[in-house]
């Protein structure tokens, strides 16, 4: 007696988060994902308030393993879009994190379940090589492969995502 198996294909899902896009661009960034993913998408997009012009959207995918990758690939070739997609671990997966900006390009980074950055071992090696003896220059070294420079230009897109859903309490009496 044979077993015959289906073989599933692994599922993941992740977010994309587009921090500045011109409102021209906003259609062209839906139909790359739509196209990305195989189905079409619409975005909720709302002004980004750190750059004048510039609307800003969050959007949950689901999809194969490594659609992260196709979705950061159909966005990375335009110059004024800053975005992040991250693809979640899952079982026999590693996790990703894709972050673009105008003056940097592209980062890529591995991520465990939690989403904290995983710095493969030859990276680290090579990092310490580079340094040597100096402190500093492996205090650079590692910030570089951290993707450091993408978050730190990043962080105040992000924050500006958090005024969208702010809720001011205040007492009353």
């Amino acid at each position: 007696m044979v077993a015959t198996h289906a073989r599933q294909e692994a599922t993941a899902r992740g977010y994309i988060y587009v921090h500045s896009s011109p409102r021209a661009l906003s259609p062209h960034v839906e139909w790359a994902v739509g196209r990305a993913l195989g189905v079409p998408v619409s975005f909720d997009w709302s002004e980004q308030p750190v750059l004048r012009g510039a609307q800003r959207a969050e959007y949950q995918w689901e999809g194969a393993c490594g659609t992260g990758a196709r979705l950061a690939s159909a966005l990375r070739g335009w110059d004024h879009l800053r975005f992040e997609v991250t693809e979640d671990a899952g079982f026999g997966a590693d996790g990703a994190r894709w972050l673009h900006t105008p003056d940097l390009g592209i980062f890529f980074a591995q991520t465990d379940t939690a989403g904290n950055v995983v710095i493969p071992e030859d990276r680290l090696r090579h990092a310490m090589d580079l340094a040597g003896a100096n402190a500093l220059e492996l205090h650079r070294q590692l910030r570089i492969t951290l993707g450091q420079a993408w978050d730190d230009e990043l962080e105040p897109f992000r924050h500006a995502g958090d005024f969208n859903s702010v809720v001011w309490l205040h007492q009353v009496g």
